[in-house]
C-alpha cells in the first residue's frame, strides 16, 4: 500500500512536479539577487523619517517609497509630469537605477502559480503541491523500512544507478521538498478560502486632520519612531492637500499619519493568523530570507532527476513482476501461494502451481512473501514456494518474511507446504526453505506436506511434487512447467587467455564483444559509444545458457560495459556442462547471455579504503574494481592461487595497476608452492595493517568459493577482535560483503 501511495501519485503528476520544481528554482533566485544588489544598513541605524529625508533631497515629487522583503528600496515619484520608479541607497536617498520589474520573471511567477491558467490553474499547482509532500513523506517511509527503521535513515544504499540517484538526491531534499510542498499547499488552501490567511491591517480612515502647514517629513515622531528594517511602504499625501495625511504600512499593522502633527491618526495591527500567513509566505519564496530560498531552490532542482528515475525504477519493476492471471484477494482465495525469489525464475514454478490450482476450480492468491499477511479469512492451505540467496539468505521478494512471521501471536490453524528451490551443489542448499520450515513449526504451523525441494528447477521434479500435493489436497494437479527462456544476448568471443593447465586447475579469462557492428550503425551510434552490449558494473553477474539447456550458469562480471567487452573468469569442472561449453569454445565462438544486476557487490563511494580479497575466479570482479579505480582511493588486493608459474591470474595487469597507483597493495598468496599458504593465512600475517584499515573505515569485498569465505571470515573476526567487533557487526554497517559460490 505503501508503494502505491507512493508511485502513483508520482506517475500521474510527474510533468506539473517538474514544471512547478523548476520555475521554484528560478523565483528562488529573486531574494538573492535583490539582497545582493540592496544596500542595507543595519536595524537601528536609519528610522524611516531619515531616510524619507533623504529621499526628498533628490526626489521632490516622490508619491510613495516602498521596502521589498528583501530590503530592496523603491521609489515611486513625478518629475515634468512624468511618472517613475527607482531604486534607491537607503544611506544617501540617491538612485541606484531605474526599477523595472522583470517581465521574465513575472511570467514565470505566474506559471509557478497558475500554470497560466488562473482559476483551473491554480487548483493544479496546490494540489501538486499537496500531493509533493505525500511523494516526500512516503519516500521517506519507504526508505525507512528498506533499511530497517528511521535510525538508519542515513546509511548507505545500494542498487541501480536510476535508484542511487533517485534515494541520495530525495535523501538530500526531502526537507526542502516537505517545506515547499506544505506552504505551497497552505497558500493554495488561503487563495480559495480552504484556510484563512487573516485579516490584514485596515486602519479605520480618520474623518479629522490637523489641517495645519505640512511639517518637514524628516521631523514627524510617528516617522521617526518606525525604524526602517519594518518598512513596507510609505505612501506620501496628495500635494497642496492639507486634509490629506501620509499612510504607512510595516511588518506589524498600519495606519495614517497627520502631515501637520506627525502622529498617528489610526492605527491597526495585524492579527495572528494574518502574521502566520506571511511567515508562511516568507518560508515558501524565500522573500525575506534569501538564504532558505537558495536552499529550497536546489531542493528544487533534484526534483526533474527524482521525478524522471522514479518512473524509471517504477517500469523496471514492473517489467520485471510476474503476470498473474485470475489472481484472487487475499480475504477471498481458498488457496494462498507466497513466493521468494531474486531472479523472478521461481515465479514461474507459482504461476504454474497457481493456473493448474484456478483450472481445478479454486480460488488463488498469489504474492510475493514480503506480504505475508497474519490472516487469510477463506483460505484453507497455504502453499510457500521459495529460492535461497547467497549463503542461505533470503531471495529479494522473502527479505521481510520471518520478521513478519515472528509477529504473529495466534495460534495458526492454515497448514501450508514449503517447496525450495537450489542448486545441490552449493551447501547451503534450499538453506533458507529449510529455515522458513523450522520457522513456521516452531509457531505450531500445521504441515500440509513436509518440506521438499527443487535442484536445478527440475521439472520433472515439479511434477513429482504435484502428485504428492493432489493427494493431500484432493485436487488432481498436473504440473507440468516449462520454463521461460530469458531475453539474451548473442555474444561472440574475441579474445582468451588460458592459466592452470599445469597445476589441473584449467582457468580461462574470456572476453566477449557485441555483435559485429556494435548492434548499432552510423556516426551517432559511434559517438554514443553503442558497441552492441547491453549495461552492466563490474561485480553484476552474466547469465549464460549452455546449448540445449534452460538453466542458465552465472559468472561475476570483471568489466564494465564502458570497457568494450564482457570479461568473465572461468575455471573449467569435471563435468560441468556450462565451464565445459566455455573452455572448448574457440575466438569466434558465440554465447547467449543476459545480464542480472548485483548492486549490493560494489566498493563503496567516498575516499574510505578498499580491501579485496578473493581465491582463483574470484579475482574477476576484484580485478574489475581495480581496473575503474581511477581516482586511486586506497584498495588492497588479498589473492590465493595455486602456483605463480601457471595459475597467477591477472599478473601483468595487477602490476601495471600497481604501478599507475590504481592498486595500493597486491597480496598474493600461492598454495602449491613450498611456503604453502591460503589466503585467509595472508590475513591473519597481516592482521595490524588490516585493523588499521578497517579503524579508517575500510570496506571489505569477499569473492570466491564458500569454503574460502567461510576461512577468510574467521581469521577477520580473530583480526578485528582487538577492536570491539566481529565479521557481523561490518555486515551490518553495509562495510562487508560477498560474492561466494
Amino acid at each position: 500500500m505503501l508503494r502505491q501511495l507512493h508511485s502513483l501519485p508520482g506517475l500521474i503528476t510527474t510533468l506539473f512536479v517538474i514544471v512547478l520544481s523548476v520555475t521554484g528554482a528560478i523565483l528562488s533566485l529573486n531574494p538573492a539577487l535583490e539582497r545582493a544588489g540592496a544596500a542595507l544598513p543595519d536595524a537601528g541605524q536609519v528610522s524611516v523619517a531619515e531616510l524619507a529625508g533623504r529621499v526628498a533631497e533628490h526626489y521632490p515629487g516622490a508619491e510613495q517609497i516602498e521596502r521589498t522583503p528583501s530590503g530592496t528600496l523603491v521609489v515611486y515619484y513625478t518629475r515634468d509630469g512624468q511618472v517613475g520608479a527607482d531604486r534607491v541607497n537607503p544611506r544617501t536617498g540617491q538612485a541606484i537605477e531605474a526599477y523595472e520589474p522583470s517581465s521574465f520573471s513575472r511570467w514565470v511567477k505566474n506559471l509557478h502559480r497558475s500554470l497560466l491558467l488562473d482559476t483551473p490553474g491554480r487548483a493544479a499547482a496546490g494540489i501538486t503541491a499537496l500531493i509533493m509532500v505525500v511523494l516526500a513523506g512516503s519516500g521517506a517511509m519507504l526508505l525507512a523500512a528498506r533499511l530497517g527503521g528511521w535510525r538508519q535513515l542515513l546509511h548507505p544504499v545500494r542498487g541501480t544507478l536510476s535508484q542511487q540517484l533517485h534515494i541520495e538526491l530525495g535523501r538530500a531534499a526531502i526537507l526542502g521538498l516537505l517545506l515547499s510542498g506544505l506552504t505551497g499547499s497552505y497558500l493554495s488552501a488561503t487563495t480559495f478560502g480552504l484556510a484563512s490567511e487573516g485579516l490584514g491591517a485596515e486602519p479605520e480612515f480618520p474623518l479629522e486632520v490637523d489641517g495645519g502647514p505640512p511639517a518637514a517629513i524628516d521631523t514627524l515622531p510617528a516617522l521617526k519612531a518606525t525604524d526602517l528594517s519594518d518598512l513596507r511602504e510609505l505612501v506620501y499625501p496628495y500635494p497642496n492637500d492639507p486634509t490629506d495625511m501620509y499612510s504607512l504600512g510595516t511588518h506589524q499593522g498600519a495606519g495614517y499619519i497627520d502631515q501637520a502633527s506627525g502622529e498617528w491618526l489610526s492605527y491597526q495591527p495585524h492579527d495572528a493568523t494574518h502574521q502566520f500567513y506571511e511567515f508562511i509566505y516568507m518560508l515558501h519564496t524565500g522573500e525575506g530570507l534569501w538564504w532558505l530560498g537558495l536552499i529550497l531552490g536546489l531542493a528544487a532542482l533534484t526534483v526533474p532527476v527524482i521525478a524522471v528515475t522514479g518512473p524509471m525504477i517504477w517500469w523496471k519493476r514492473r517489467r520485471s513482476e510476474p503476470k498473474i492471471a485470475a489472481n484472487s484477494g487475499p480475504n477471498a482465495a481458498d488457496s494462498v501461494i507466497l513466493v521468494g525469489s531474486e531472479g523472478n525464475t521461481t515465479w514461474g514454478f507459482a504461476r504454474t502451481l497457481h493456473d493448474s490450482l484456478v483450472q481445478a476450480g479454486h480460488r488463488v492468491h498469489t504474492a510475493p512473501m514480503n506480504q505475508f499477511a497474519p490472516r487469510y479469512r477463506s483460505a484453507k492451505r497455504l502453499f510457500i514456494l521459495t529460492a535461497t540467496y547467497g549463503d542461505g539468505d533470503a531471495p529479494g521478494s522473502a527479505s521481510r518474511f520471518l520478521a513478519r512471521l515472528e509477529k504473529i501471536t495466534k495460534a495458526p490453524e492454515l497448514p501450508v507446504a514449503v517447496l525450495g528451490f537450489g542448486d545441490r551443489q552449493f551447501p547451503q542448499f534450499c538453506g533458507f526453505a529449510k529455515e522458513v520450515e523450522a520457522a513456521l513449526a516452531a509457531k505450531g504451523w500445521p504441515q500440509l506436506l513436509p518440506l521438499d525441494t527443487i535442484d536445478r528447477q527440475s521439472s520433472q521434479a515439479f511434477t513429482r511434487w504435484g502428485h504428492a500435493m493432489s493427494k493431500a489436497i484432493g485436487t488432481e494437479l498436473t504440473l507440468v512447467h516449462t520454463p521461460t527462456r530469458p531475453r539474451t544476448t548473442t555474444l561472440a568471443l574475441a579474445e582468451r587467455v588460458d592459466y592452470g593447465a599445469d597445476v589441473q586447475a584449467p582457468t580461462a579469462v574470456l572476453r566477449f564483444k557485441g555483435p559485429e557492428g556494435g548492434g548499432k550503425s552510423g556516426l551517432l551510434s559511434r559517438l554514443l559509444g553503442h558497441n552492441g552490449l547491453p549495461h552492466f558494473e563490474a561485480g553484476d553477474l552474466v547469465g549464460i545458457l549452455p546449448p540445449d539447456s534452460h538453466v542458465p550458469r552465472f559468472y561475476s562480471l570483471a568489466s564494465a560495459s564502458k570497457d568494450g567487452a564482457l570479461e568473465i573468469c572461468v575455471r573449467e569442472h569435471p563435468g560441468g556442462l556450462c565451464s565445459g561449453f566455455l573452455h572448448a569454445l574457440p575466438v569466434g565462438g558465440t554465447i547467449e547471455a543476459f545480464i542480472q544486476p548485483n548492486p549490493d557487490f560494489r566498493p563503496a563511494d567516498g575516499k574510505a579504503p578498499v580491501v579485496l580479497i578473493g581465491a582463483g575466479t574470484g579475482i574477476g570482479p576484484l580485478v574489475g574494481f581495480i581496473r575503474h579505480n581511477r581516482p586511486h582511493h586506497p584498495m588492497h588486493l588479498y589473492w590465493g592461487g595455486r602456483n605463480p608459474q601457471s595459475d597467477f591470474l591477472y599478473e601483468p595487469e595487477l602490476n601495471a595497476y600497481l604501478a599507475d597507483r590504481r592498486l595500493t597493495r597486491l597480496n598474493a598468496t600461492f598454495s602449491r608452492v613450498d611456503e604453502r599458504a591460503y589466503v585467509q593465512d595472508k590475513l591473519i600475517a597481516n592482521g595490524p595493517e588490516l585493523r588499521r584499515l578497517i579503524e579508517k573505515g575500510a570496506q571489505i569485498l569477499v569473492c570466491g568459493g564458500r569454503d574460502m569465505a567461510s576461512s577468510v571470515m574467521a581469521a577477520l573476526d580473530e583480526i578485528i577482535t582487538p577492536l570491539g567487533m566481529d565479521v557481523a557487526t561490518l555486515k551490518a554497517q553495509g562495510r562487508y560483503r560477498e560474492d561466494v559460490y
